[in-house]
């Protein structure tokens, strides 16, 4: 039985809880929190929006026909459908009036001219694929004359032409959703870093603030080092977990809705491998940059002690982007997506393009837990003895020693 005035011991689960539950609570509530999560969302909605738009115009051309060249109207739009192009023809009084409209965006481009000889105005660079079309219809025209000129059924010498076709067999079948496969992977690939980054950077920011303003010391007098970093981190873990299901919950439902993305499914098969992995590197590194923040005592200083850290994290970044988007399924990508340290940013975007084999995940689960049980218990000596310490940085060597 507890007497008066004694206080009850805090055990460490409780303890972890509560430090956890101060930093979640007051970042949660910071301004920065709500204004940068809103800001995004404005600007992914806004992207998405736009991406709707572009999709929706892409496929459609409006082309104005003038002389000689409104005849040709049905074979323009069936030569537009071959090559994947939603032709809208419209005749035009004269090849001025066409001009001008062309100079004020109402048409793509202006047909004038024999079918055979058809001369095209645009405002810019006319696009590859109706630039084909119009080379088919011209072709075709030019053909069907010199038939008939040697009095051959035109229309069905064409039409047994154009029923040839190379017969192939793919030897592997191919993934129709895998260019969206990989973009989504790209994606997660680029929240993962960026959430990893900025709050494994915060954990770091939050020890050097408390250490300079001696909060720290009070801290301790209630919970132990260990305790103390553990829940800062799972604090702000939590903190950033609740932003990235946020945004990327979010992003995915606009990027379905706005038709850009139509693998739902593997969306969100993705954010669910992507909050995983963010748990899985968050703990790799926040605990890193828990111990990298105990070392100094002033802001100014901590850049020096975590650019080693954010460094590892930057070239991993760079070099398994650019092995994602060139080639997703090299043995170089696959070996760097085993490395503990590179497996939270490059193994999620693996799984989202459909290129990791269950094996390999589970291997890259087990040793990143390893590798975070080996960070956690290095990470909690080097707090625990340099966190009080106050004055000039403290070298790595002696925090492991103390």
């Amino acid at each position: 039985m507890n007497t008066p005035g004694t206080r009850r011991p805090v055990t460490p689960l409780n303890a972890i809880r509560l430090v956890a539950k101060r930093e979640l609570n007051t970042r949660l509530r910071t301004r920065a929190f709500l204004f940068g999560t809103a800001v995004i969302l404005v600007v992914a909605a806004g992207y998405f929006l736009l991406q709707a738009t572009l999709l929706s115009n892409s496929g459609h051309s409006k082309i104005g026909l003038t002389g000689q060249a409104t005849g040709i109207s049905d074979q323009l739009k069936a030569a537009g459908q071959q090559v994947g192009k939603t032709i809208d023809t419209v005749s035009v009084k004269s090849e001025e009036d066409g001009k001008e409209e062309v100079k004020n965006g109402d048409l793509y481009a202006l047909l004038s001219g024999s079918a055979s000889d058809l001369q095209a105005y645009t405002k810019s660079n006319l696009d590859a694929q109706i630039h084909s079309a119009l080379d088919s219809v011209a072709q075709q025209q030019v053909l069907n004359a010199e038939l008939l000129e040697a009095h051959l059924d035109g229309p069905q010498v064409l039409s047994t032409a154009s029923a040839a076709r190379v017969s192939v067999t793919s030897i592997t079948p191919a993934d129709p959703d895998r260019d969206q496969r990989l973009i989504i992977g790209v994606i997660m690939v680029f929240l993962l870093y960026m959430s990893i980054t900025t709050y494994g950077t915060l954990v770091a920011q939050g020890v050097v603030e408390e250490k300079s303003s001696r909060v720290v010391e009070i801290l301790l007098s209630t919970v132990k080092p260990w305790h103390l970093m553990l829940g800062k981190v799972l604090g702000l873990g939590l903190t950033g977990l609740i932003q990235l299901v946020i945004l990327a919950g979010a992003g995915l439902g606009m990027a379905t809705a706005s038709g850009t993305l139509s693998v739902s499914g593997v969306a969100i098969s993705t954010l669910l491998w992507g909050l995983l992995w963010y748990i899985l590197g968050f703990f790799l590194y926040a605990t890193v940059f828990a111990a990298a923040g105990s070392l100094v005592s002033r802001q100014e200083d901590a850049q020096s002690v975590l650019t080693p850290v954010t460094m590892v994290l930057v070239i991993g970044f760079i070099v398994g982007l650019n092995l994602m988007l060139q080639s997703p399924d090299s043995s170089a990508t696959t070996v760097l997506s085993l490395i503990p340290l590179l497996s939270p940013v490059l193994m999620p975007g693996r799984i989202a393009a459909g290129l990791a084999p269950g094996w390999q995940i589970g291997l890259s689960i087990v040793l990143t837990i390893a590798l975070i049980g080996v960070l956690t218990w290095l990470a909690g000596r080097i707090y625990r003895n340099a966190v009080l310490r106050t004055g000039s940085r403290v070298r790595l060597r002696d925090a492991l020693r103390a």
